[in-house]
């Protein structure tokens, strides 16, 4: 299900292995009976995205962007701080979180879903919505994985929220500089494959998420007023 998406560290990429280059394996005519499987073989160039899909991922991401943003300015030690329960997160640890997922699923992107093997046949569209529809909800909750989970690793909410605007530019920058990001794909927990498209529209979403789930926060009765 999508809606189980969110949990970073259940962000399972099987083992998978790199398309092979016809340089690296000095691929030989002789190896195949015919011209034309001989070029079936050879690999395909990138399949760039559109522009329109370039606009609404980055879109996407600046919208969040300022969500967290929004929802963060003006806050007192004491807002930041607040917590509804033993068992529930603050502000801070929400933004924390949120810097921290940043860095860890485009490194996976990057570094394992783009190194993954094509995946023709795909309803992309499909699965763009489905991520930006469902991710968000927060009908049904999840728990974090070990390494996202709040530490005071950025010294202070302020350091936080910093971390989290630059890590989110590096983002922005990633998806569109990155040639190739509907060409690999892997295997999820929710049963289908994401490519590395997708995973930067999860990075977005991911911080809509928790965007709500701040306004949550500030919505319990007992959130200091100042």
């Amino acid at each position: 299900m999508f809606k189980r998406l969110l949990v970073g560290a259940t962000i399972v990429f099987l083992a998978c292995s790199a398309a092979t280059s016809l340089r690296a394996q000095e691929v030989k005519l002789g190896k195949f009976n015919n011209y034309s499987a001989f070029f079936a073989a050879m690999p395909l160039p990138p399949q760039e995205l559109t522009q329109a899909e370039k606009d609404r991922a980055v879109q996407y991401l600046e919208k969040t962007k300022q969500g967290v943003l929004d929802a963060t300015k003006g806050l007192s030690e004491a807002q930041w701080n607040f917590k509804a329960g033993p068992d529930r997160w603050s502000i801070a640890q929400c933004v924390e979180h949120l810097a921290a997922a940043e860095d860890y699923i485009r490194g996976m992107d990057a570094e394992k879903v783009m190194m993954a093997p094509a995946v023709p046949g795909r309803d992309t569209k499909k699965i763009d919505d489905g991520v930006m529809a469902m991710v968000p909800d927060r009908s049904q909750k999840a728990q974090a994985p070990e390494p996202l989970v709040p530490t005071n690793r950025f010294g202070s909410p302020d350091g936080s929220l910093k971390h989290f605007v630059e890590s989110r530019a590096k983002t922005e920058d990633f998806v569109k500089t990155t040639p190739g990001l509907r060409d690999h794909a892997v295997d999820s927990p929710l049963g289908t494959k994401l490519d590395g498209y997708e995973f930067v529209l999860l990075i977005a979403a991911h911080s809509e998420r928790h965007t709500k789930q701040i306004l949550e926060v500030k919505a319990d009765p007992n959130y200091p007023k100042n």
